[in-house]
């Protein structure tokens, strides 16, 4: 894509915690929009049709992180069942061996990946 990890990671940090801890849309699924807006978006805000191909891209995405990974939303509070007496503070939470069995994050990047690999993959095949 033409970035370097450095700046990669400085564009993707605020997405944590479902947007920095606000436990809304899934860094993941964020991850994955934002790449193929990269990858795939349009420029012109005039050009409807490229937005509307470009939108109907990124529901695709979400649409497949839903039901086709089984995981039902792509609102973090959702996926990790919180309520709301949960801590949703800016503060970051301690990354133990306790937290990761309680926190199902790492499945919900590998099934965000797959679907962009997958659509990176059809894309390819669509050019040739």
């Amino acid at each position: 894509m033409g970035l370097d990890e450095e700046t990669a990671l400085k564009l993707s940090s605020s997405f944590g915690g479902g947007m920095g801890r606000l436990r809304e849309v899934c860094g993941a699924c964020s991850g994955i929009f934002m790449a193929a807006g990269m990858l795939y978006g349009y420029t012109s805000p005039s050009d409807d049709a490229a937005k509307a191909e470009h939108y109907a891209l990124i529901q695709r995405m979400a649409k497949e992180f839903r039901f086709e990974k089984n995981n039902g939303s792509i609102i973090c509070k959702e996926l990790l069942a919180l309520q709301k007496k949960d801590d949703f503070s800016p503060n970051p939470t301690a990354r133990t061996e306790d937290f990761y069995k309680t926190r199902p994050c790492v499945k919900y990047v590998e099934d965000a990946s797959s679907i962009l690999e997958a659509i990176i993959a059809e894309k390819e095949n669509d050019s040739k």
